[in-house]
Formats: C-alpha cells, structure tokens, sequence
C-alpha cells in the first residue's frame, strides 16, 4: 500500500505561493488629486512677441477692461479679482494671478491662473432672556439676526475657453505691428467661468 503524505505537501505549496506574493508586490502609488494630470498642454500659459513687461501691461488692461480690481501690478505680475452674486445667497470671487517670465529671445511667456472662492449665507438669530413671574427666565427668538457669509468651496478654474478668452485680450492689448489694424477683442460672459453647483450640492443655512 502506497501512503501519500498530504499534509507536508499542503505546506510546502503554500509557503510557496507566500513567497510569490511577497516577490511581486510592489510599492503602493497613491492617486493623482482630483483634476491633475500635468498634461502638455497651453491652457495656462502663452508666447508673445513682446517683451515681459509689455506683455504685464497688456494682462492689467485686459482686467482692467473686464471689471477686474487690480491689487497689485509690476512688470513681471498682475493680480486682479472679480466678485459675482449668481443668487441672493450665493457669492462668488474670482482671483486671477499672471506672470511673465522672459524667453532666451527675448519675447515673454505668460502664466495665468485664476482660484474661484464660492461663499453662501449663513444666518443666525440672536435670543432673548424674557422674565415670565414664578417660570423665571425664556429664552424667546426674539431680537436681531446676524447674516455672514461662508466660504464653501474653492477651486482653480480649468475652463479652456475662459483662458483662451483672457490670452485673446491680451493680444488685443500689446502693440501691433505697422499697417496693421488690431482686431477688437471677443465678447466675455457675464457669469463665473465655473457656473455654482445645483441647490440641492450647497449647504443649508443654519
């Protein structure tokens, strides 16, 4: 009779697939945050055929042009908001920070990027202690109500076309060549770039 020893054999081939799976594990890469890919693309940036500092100077009337509130400006930076109030609870600010930075040509290669901070209104009653005999004090909801607003959301806007838009009055701005006649600039909408979530996304006012 031919005995088969089962229970070493088991071992043996399970301390054999533990080694495999301990050899081909690898490093855990964690996720790419929301949005970032570092594409090679030109969304946030263009070349110009104009010096740095022209090209700033052009970025600050294309702001200036839009109703933009330009904080600061110099030759090599610009920053500018905008505010919106999509609703009567809603209110919106877009930031827009530009660098030029100078080619080995000398031309300028501007950056551009824009941070929309979205706020809602949060209202609160303010009660009052009222006397009421042998009950003592109530507190009643009785008084004035403080209305404030809170930031909800933040995020750094990746509309192609809101960028593209921005680039083209830039271009309008710069200097153009002789004997020929610059182009009027696009229209820009009146709205954020990136319209607010549905109601039923925002938070609810306390």
């Amino acid at each position: 009779m031919i005995r088969v020893h089962i229970a070493p054999l088991c071992l043996a081939m399970a301390f054999t697939g533990l080694l495999a799976a301990c050899g081909s594990s690898g490093p855990k890469q964690d996720a790419a945050p929301s949005g970032e890919t570092f594409d090679a693309d030109d969304t946030y940036s263009r070349s110009f055929t104009a010096a740095p500092a022209l090209a700033c100077e052009a970025a600050r009337r294309a702001l200036l042009g839009q109703g933009y509130t330009v904080s600061r400006s110099s030759g090599d930076a610009v920053e500018a908001s905008k505010n919106f109030q999509p609703n009567a609870e809603t209110h919106t600010q877009l930031d827009v920070r530009v660098t030029c930075v100078a080619k080995d040509d000398g031309h300028a290669l501007v950056f551009v990027n824009a941070v929309q901070d979205r706020y809602s209104l949060k209202k609160t009653s303010n009660s009052a202690s009222v006397g009421v005999g042998v009950l003592g004090s109530v507190s009643l909801p009785v008084g004035s109500s403080n209305d404030s607003l809170v930031r909800v959301a933040s995020n750094t806007v990746q509309n192609v076309d809101f960028y593209g838009r921005f680039f083209e009055r830039v271009k309008y701005y710069l200097p153009s060549e002789p004997d020929r006649p610059a182009a009027p600039p696009p229209p820009d909408p009146a709205a954020p770039p990136d319209p607010p979530p549905p109601p039923s996304e925002q938070s609810a006012p306390e």
